[in-house]
């Protein structure tokens, strides 16, 4: 096992990385759940509830199929799982409108029409990883981009820890505010109630302290320490009780048979991704498979360049180490993802709160891959960790990837403009490749005006003109 995962060289251990995999499972293991729920945008009424349950099965096995494949493969302690974001585009571009076309929309067509859509991009991904295309463009970004997005990935993940406790929340004056105390204090009901009210926000900022202070002292598993500790003092100052509910288990089973499993093979399915085979519907499928392309492979190169900077697996080019087996991984994910019946399939960021807790082989990735695995019967156990455990290992991962950034030149503009931007633009916009492709387009223009423009700097432009096309495109 040493000499596999090459452990003792990373200067790790067997337990580190068991600790490392665990913490990485816990801090994503609402992705069960959240990837059904996005996908059918939270209504789980007549066949909506039926893709729901097949959308369940398909995301564990596509989440253990991308996260084994890193650990025997690329032999790296990042973790897979469907894409936050990509699945609400899922539901926005096949499944909503169906519902808006009423009596004469069908649900179940549109969802496996979509997975005929992740199947090409998946396949289109294949065909760049193998040929190192995938891993030339990562390689040709400019130096202060690959700084600046492991620091906006940090701030980009913070803001989803902050947010999954509600210790920041919307405010329809300034879009975002800290978490109301005074008037969560001053209602209605008991003091107890209250308490219920206000205990994620206070256990999450307690939860972040205790690990914090635990990485200070050098105790190793700081995060999966901090994560049990937080879920304990919850369970025990609110006064209740874990639930679980088996009986959803065989029905999803079922439903994943009949809806999800191979749904890409029905000739049905790629009539209606195409429907009927005009021009205008192949062209609108196309510019699908291109959409979909744009952001999850700048979203698993900023995740890559973010979670490998974390782990110290850098080259001498501050390239991340078997970038091209990752990226192989990552397709062949997809693409079975796919076949499964289930949205994009793409690194995680979460992986970063492992890689916090010290994983830097490929045996952190099999622990979780074997945590997702027995999801398919345990999940109702799996859940039961809250939101505001795993939210502080969140917020501090964001907290130790934003050492990078004091790297990059912030006395020469067109290093410091293009950064600064990744960095705010990622958790502004939540989306890593937001952030990439809007430091691509600040970099390209800095650098014309700038008059130093040259051969090496045509990638980072190409991927600015692409993400004009994708931002327009998007929103048509």
């Amino acid at each position: 096992m040493d000499k596999f995962f090459k452990i003792s060289e990373r200067k790790s251990t067997v337990r580190t990385e068991i600790v490392a995999g665990l913490t990485t499972f816990f801090a994503m293991a609402y992705i069960v759940v959240t990837n059904p729920n996005q996908i059918v945008s939270f209504d789980r009424s007549g066949d909506l509830g039926r893709i729901w349950n097949a959308v369940y099965v398909a995301s564990i096995l596509s989440a253990f199929l991308g996260t084994i494949l890193m650990a025997l493969y690329a032999r790296l302690p990042f973790a897979q799982a469907c894409g936050m974001g990509l699945n609400s585009f899922f539901f926005v571009s096949f499944i909503l409108p169906e519902l808006l076309a009423g009596e004469n929309g069908n649900v179940i067509d549109g969802y496996q029409a979509g997975l005929i859509i992740i199947l090409l991009e998946g396949l289109i991904f294949l065909v760049l990883s193998m040929t190192g295309v995938r891993s030339y463009i990562a390689k040709s970004l400019p130096d202060c981009l690959k700084k600046a997005i492991p620091a906006g990935i940090g701030l980009f993940i913070a803001f989803i820890g902050f947010q999954n406790v509600h210790l920041i929340e919307t405010n329809q004056y300034t879009l975002v505010q800290f978490f109301d105390f005074h008037g969560a204090l001053s209602g209605e009901g008991t003091a107890f109630e209250k308490w219920v009210n206000i205990a994620p926000v206070v256990l999450a900022i307690v939860g972040f302290i205790v690990i914090a202070s635990l990485v200070k002292r050098n105790v190793k598993g700081a995060v999966l320490i901090g994560i049990l500790v937080t879920s304990v003092l919850y369970y025990l100052s609110t006064w209740q009780l874990p639930t679980f509910d088996f009986g959803q288990i065989g029905e999803s089973f079922k439903d994943f048979g009949a809806l999800g499993l191979g749904a890409v093979f029905k000739g049905s399915a790629w009539a209606k991704a195409f429907n009927g085979g005009t021009i205008g519907a192949i062209f609108s499928a196309l510019m699908l498979v291109v959409t979909f392309c744009l952001v999850d492979v700048f979203d698993t190169i900023g995740t890559l360049y973010g979670t490998a900077s974390q782990a110290d697996m850098l080259d001498d080019n501050g390239d991340p180490i078997d970038v091209d087996k990752a990226m192989a991984c990552d397709s062949i994910a997809t693409v079975g993802g796919a076949v499964f019946g289930t949205s994009t399939t793409t690194t995680f960021v979460e992986s970063a709160s492992g890689v916090a807790a010290g994983g830097r082989t490929g045996l952190t990735s099999l622990v979780t891959a074997i945590c997702f695995l027995l999801c398919l019967v345990l999940s109702p156990i799996a859940s039961i960790i809250p939101g505001c455990a795993t939210a502080p290992a969140l917020i501090f991962v964001g907290v130790l990837m934003l050492k990078g950034f004091a790297k990059v030149d912030m006395d020469d503009m067109r290093s410091a403009v293009p950064a600064f931007l990744a960095l705010v633009m990622m958790p502004l916009t939540y989306s890593i490749a937001n952030g990439i492709g809007i430091g691509a387009i600040a970099y390209t223009l800095m650098t014309i005006f700038a008059g130093k423009y040259s051969k090496k700097d045509i990638v980072v432009t190409i991927i600015g003109i692409l993400f004009i096309l994708k931002f327009v495109l998007i929103t048509m």
